[in-house]
């Protein structure tokens, strides 16, 4: 949605509040009360834009901060061209600006900016993980990299106007909230796992013992509103399905709260949820799901964030629509604000 002068500030992970100041053809920044940027626009088939004041002190933070402030406040902008007279080496080398044929000119895609891992995954990320193949219950597949334990991904929403986040879920916290989502009968039909505190606590244990799942607590505004697994295919039962590859991902998903149902609020934590899959290895190229095939309204939110049905297949419990989201086009077609 369009950011103007008199909008809210626009929050950003780990930055109390970016405001704009925006006119005819202009824009200033000030990241927490200090001036950072201040633009001139030229609207055209590709935005024009022009420094003309920087915060010596935070180029790389200035120049981040303006592409998210341009991507954000317009979902159909691809592209922004850069009239730099220095730019900054490390904004060339991470993907921030890439360089052109013209002396001066530099351009920023949106494809590459919502690649840039930070600062959406925090302190969590450690980089990409060395391959090596390794064989577990006669399946080959890479090595995994030691499960991450609390926040894994932070960002704010400005559709919502709420942060989305992702965090590891530890059983002694959030045993019963799992619980008591589990035996919600909108979430048993088809999730079929309604049982005790301590049947879930062994359902919990084993997936935490597993290293090709990953359990998961979505919050809005630090409020835990679902459950998410997230797990390696190639390990998964999914893999005699379909021709999976070494850095796919699947999900599970659950909203537990009745407070946070809706299709606006699906948008947020399934591009957040498919966002960090995406940031936590750039080997990932897809990012698979297997709803119940009459599951139609998930289905049917999972095609509004370009996921597409390959098939429809039977596992022994469930009849399955075989979902697919590739990288390429997520990144192409990304609504992220």
């Amino acid at each position: 949605m369009p950011f103007d002068a008199a909008s809210q500030p626009l929050s950003l992970p780990r930055w109390r509040s970016l405001s704009a100041d925006e006119g005819d053809c202009r824009l200033s920044l000030t990241l927490e009360g200090r001036p950072l940027i201040q633009l001139r626009l030229v609207p055209g088939e590709v935005l024009e834009v022009h420094v003309q004041a920087i915060c010596a002190e935070r180029r790389q933070q200035a120049l981040w901060a303006a592409c998210y402030w341009l991507f954000a406040r317009d979902p159909a902008c691809q592209r922004l061209q850069w009239h730099l007279s220095d730019p900054l080496a490390q904004a060339q080398a991470s993907g921030l600006l890439l360089a052109t044929e013209d002396a001066g000119v530099y351009r920023s895609e949106r494809t590459l900016f919502w690649q840039l891992p930070q600062p959406w995954l925090g302190e969590s990320h450690d980089g990409v993980y060395p391959q090596q193949m390794h064989i577990s219950n006669g399946k080959r597949h890479p090595l995994r990299a030691p499960k991450p334990r609390g926040e894994v991904y932070r960002r704010f929403d400005a559709r919502l106007g709420a942060w989305v986040s992702l965090r590891t879920l530890e059983i002694e916290h959030d045993l019963e909230r799992y619980n008591r989502w589990q035996n919600n009968p909108r979430v048993a039909h088809f999730w079929q796992e309604q049982g005790s505190l301590e049947q879930h606590r062994e359902y919990l244990s084993k997936l935490e013992a597993d290293p090709h799942t990953l359990t998961l607590i979505g919050c809005f505004d630090d409020q835990p509103f679902a459950y998410f697994e997230a797990y390696w295919a190639k390990e998964d039962r999914i893999a005699p399905f379909y021709p999976a590859d070494d850095y796919d991902r699947g999900i599970h998903m659950l909203v537990g709260e009745e407070n946070h149902r809706g299709p606006h609020k699906v948008a947020s934590w399934m591009s957040a949820l498919v966002h960090y899959l995406f940031l936590d290895d750039p080997r990932t190229q897809r990012v698979v799901a297997e709803p119940r095939a009459d599951n139609a309204k998930m289905i049917g939110y999972m095609h509004d964030q370009c996921f597409h049905c390959e098939k429809e297949f039977d596992f022994p419990h469930k009849r399955a629509a075989l979902m697919i989201l590739g990288r390429e086009r997520f990144f192409d077609r990304c609504t992220l604000v």
